[in-house]
């Protein structure tokens, strides 16, 4: 019997509407730290970011479609949602209240039945983002 394959890291790439309006959201109001990018200088056709083990590409839309076809005619980011588990010395309540002035919340701050302490936001191009973090017992 062969063995089944194991993936080890999983990187969203998401098509959006303007890859600099994308880096400088998902660094200035989320935190996150600036990767590579394409080409050197502005304007991108492909940026990146990480936090930690988490990692999100930003391809431009109009770019992507001339390698991906199907993706042409689809709207960018109405379906599209991320998970994202938060954990570290900060509470999510915290990361919460520093980012809610500059983000539209999509779903308030709520502690769920399964554990995980939530709240959602819309990035600019409409991609939803969930926050999580186990809750306190």
């Amino acid at each position: 019997m062969p063995q089944p394959t194991t993936f080890s890291k999983i990187t969203p790439n998401l098509l959006v509407s303007n890859v600099e309006r994308s880096l400088s959201f998902y660094v200035d109001v989320l935190g996150f730290e600036p990767g590579m990018h394409v080409p050197d200088q502005s304007p991108f056709v492909f940026a990146a970011v990480t936090s930690g083990p988490v990692e999100i590409f930003f391809n431009d839309a109009a770019t992507a479609v001339k390698e991906y076809p199907a993706f042409a005619g689809k709207p960018i980011g109405a379906t599209g949602t991320l998970y994202i588990e938060v954990e570290g010395t900060g509470t999510i309540d915290a990361f919460h209240d520093r980012i809610k002035p500059k983000a539209t919340i999509t779903m308030p701050i709520v502690t769920q039945f399964y554990g995980m302490r939530e709240f959602a936001i819309l990035d600019p191009d409409g991609y939803v983002i969930t926050f999580g973090q186990r809750a306190a017992s």
